[in-house]
């Protein structure tokens, strides 16, 4: 406790010389800056990545299941059957995903088909992402499609009968002859019915949903699936659907959440995230290192307390706990003020949006930059301010040893 007092004494007490104070107060405000950089980019990420999941229910299903090996289940509709059949979900439906090439008038491009069936609209709100037309698989005699708007603006595509989409792939089964290309390729033509965009670029850049037969007729498939989804029944919570899903399933596939789903892209979030945490924690390192420089001066101004305290018999040990406390309070204040600035400009702009994003408004879906605080970013960035206090502080300790060593042996 008395190192304690005296270290607090220090602290706050005017030093004789002016700039002993004036570059004290730089020292606890570099470490201030540092600490609130750190709250506020962590609650940015925060905020982006509460964004994206928010949308997950979008186009994502509840459970999605797929195959463990290989890309297709050979029994999907039989699969999807009995798995509707089970209280804990109200639709289970087979899909079919893979590549292809689209053609609508004259333009051409790569697209990622998604083939469904006359009902998916029950298992997913893909509906509600309608920008233009209406969604559904046929129109009387003919098979429609709905586009992503990136799809839609590259091939400058609308819904209507101007033109029809055409969708082609590699033939998988059967040979090719060689004078015609084209015999190597199956393909199908659909009239476009709707523009969809969920404002994710996963999903807006390249997708077409098309009707189930038809993808199945093109990749020569007849009761194959690339995967099932399934939406929950009311009161079903996700842990409970997953389980029974995977059980259902057994070991021939692999059942996933909507999070589950996402892992990837959530994944890349966080290591950019953890990394740039690193980064700003290095940062921090460096400005609490200027800490030292004041406690060398703060040592030298106060030689005459130390050699009080020795001559009354302070040990080396009392001394050096005096300087330990005095550097690890000074990065501890700035610390504190940091995260106290960094929550509030964060609730600044949680509350009121000051901060905005570059572009054009009507072209963002968000126009603000988002955040959000957690509490455990909090804890890891007082954690980092405490240890480098400690670790200031004993290198200030050390610095204070060898002084008092050195006024005993003037003396």
């Amino acid at each position: 406790m008395t190192a304690l007092r005296i270290a607090l004494r220090y602290l706050f007490s005017r030093k004789r010389h002016n700039a002993v104070n004036v570059i004290s107060w730089i020292s606890v405000a570099g470490v201030a800056v540092a600490t609130a950089a750190i709250v506020c980019v962590l609650s940015v990420f925060n905020g982006f990545s509460g964004i994206a999941m928010s949308r997950l229910s979008e186009i994502d299903p509840d459970i999605k299941i797929v195959p463990v090996s290989g890309k297709t289940f050979s029994n999907a509709d039989s699969l999807a059957a009995e798995l509707a059949r089970r209280p804990e979900f109200e639709v289970a439906v087979p899909v079919v995903e893979e590549r292809a090439l689209a053609i609508y008038a004259g333009r051409q491009m790569p697209v990622s088909i998604k083939g469904v069936p006359d009902n998916y609209g029950e298992v997913t709100n893909v509906g509600s992402t309608v920008i233009d037309g209406e969604l559904m698989t046929r129109d009387g005699d003919f098979q429609c499609a709905a586009l992503s708007v990136g799809v839609a603006l590259s091939l400058n595509a609308r819904p209507g009968y101007y033109d029809l989409l055409q969708l082609y792939a590699p033939r998988r089964i059967g040979r090719v002859n060689t004078a015609n290309p084209m015999t190597a390729f199956r393909g199908d033509s659909l009239v476009v019915s709707a523009v969809y965009e969920v404002e994710q670029s996963e999903y807006d850049t390249d997708r077409a949903i098309v009707p189930l037969s038809t993808a199945r007729k093109i990749l020569d498939y007849t009761n194959e699936g690339t995967a099932i989804e399934i939406k929950l029944a009311p009161g079903v919570g996700e842990k409970q659907g997953l389980a029974v899903a995977q059980k259902a399933i057994g070991g021939g596939g692999i059942a996933q959440t909507r999070l589950m789903q996402q892992a990837e892209s959530f994944r890349m979030i966080s290591v950019e995230k953890w990394i740039t945490f690193l980064m700003l924690a290095f940062i921090l390192v460096i400005a609490s290192f200027n800490v030292l420089s004041i406690m060398s001066m703060l040592i030298i101004e106060k030689k005459d307390n130390i050699a009080t305290l020795s001559a009354l018999g302070a040990t080396p040990g009392l001394v050096r706990r005096i300087f330990v406390l005095e550097g690890w309070l000074i990065s501890l204040l700035g610390g504190a003020v940091g995260m106290i600035i960094g929550v509030v400009l964060c609730f600044v702009q949680q509350h009121w949006g000051l901060i905005k994003l570059s572009g054009d408004p009507s072209q963002l879906s968000v126009t603000v930059y988002p955040v959000h605080l957690a509490l455990g970013d909090l804890a890891a960035i007082a954690l980092i301010v405490v240890l480098t206090g400690l670790l200031i502080g004993w290198i200030a300790g050390r610095m204070s040893v060898s002084r008092t060593e050195s006024l005993r042996n003037e003396d």
